[in-house]
């Protein structure tokens, strides 16, 4: 399958990357990229395919290693994650970074009702200074003098408005926000369905029968299309025997001939999951359980 990377997300990400791997003259170079924009619109996808192209290993970590019953750890695994990187551009001799994805939802404050930790305020002061000294990161309890490798760090996030206002300022984190244009949605979402006959066209008229979904939606939808493939498999083999056919098994992993896609049908699955979405919408239980 042949993804789209979006030329914008491509510049921007390399550049990056590339300035601080090259010392310049009287130049403050930001440490920090913070990717961020509106959910499922593949920002962490993209980052893997650039970081492919670019022949990149990357450090990653997420929001759920921001929190943690003993107060440091997290900071602690972030000092940790980075030497790791630095080391592997030592030993490897290969260009590094380090991905935290969703890190506002590890750490962001979403409303006065968010508690703010000891971890919410470490690992921003941790990311701080890792910024202003990335030669220089040291683990509680031990020192090293030797002078690590400058590692960049790439952050994504939906909201950054809700991260410490100190942590992206500018000099620190250089910023990029990411909405693809119709060119762009309509590039990736040919991608998605490439191997699928779907014409251009079609695929152009078929985002702008849904112009308010995110990339995630087109990816859902072409997944949701093989269900009627496995429900034929599971039928086929007894809902008994699928533990034991699918796990452990002495035969091999089942191979599925692709279902028939066209226009009408990509629409009809659409509008089944915009449905969902409605539901999802209509229910509320949020409001009528916790009263926000």
């Amino acid at each position: 399958m042949s993804y789209y990377i979006a030329p914008r997300f491509l510049h921007k990400l390399a550049v990056h990357i590339t300035k601080n791997f090259i010392p310049l003259p009287q130049v403050q170079t930001p440490l920090i990229l913070g990717i961020h924009g509106g959910k499922g619109e593949g920002k962490t996808f993209q980052c893997e395919l650039i970081f492919k192209q670019m022949g990149i290993e990357a450090v990653r970590m997420s929001a759920g290693e921001m929190e943690s019953p003993d107060a440091g750890d997290p900071s602690r695994l972030i000092r940790l994650r980075y030497r790791e990187a630095a080391e592997m551009i030592k030993v490897r001799g290969k260009m590094c970074v380090m991905l935290i994805n969703d890190l506002d939802a590890g750490v962001g404050r979403m409303d006065g009702m968010t508690q703010y930790t000891v971890n919410n305020q470490l690992i921003h002061g941790t990311l701080m200074n890792i910024a202003d000294n990335p030669t220089n990161v040291q683990l509680p309890g031990s020192y090293d003098s030797t002078p690590l490798h400058r590692v960049p760090i790439i952050v994504t996030g939906n909201d950054f408005s809700t991260l410490y206002a100190p942590l992206i300022r500018d000099g620190r984190m250089d910023k990029f926000y990411w909405e693809p244009n119709r060119d762009d949605r309509l590039a990736i979402v040919e991608g998605i369905f490439a191997e699928d006959g779907i014409s251009r066209a079609e695929i152009s008229q078929f985002i702008d029968k849904f112009p308010q979904q995110s990339i995630d939606f087109y990816s859902a939808l072409r997944s949701r299309i093989y269900d009627t493939k496995i429900l034929e498999f599971i039928e086929e083999i007894g809902l008994e025997n699928i533990a034991s056919r699918l796990v452990n098994s002495s035969e091999s992993i089942p191979k599925f001939t692709k279902p028939y896609i066209n226009l009408a049908r990509l629409v009809e699955y659409g509008m089944m999951i915009v449905e969902e979405q409605k539901l999802i919408k209509k229910a509320g239980l949020a409001k009528q359980y916790l009263g926000v």
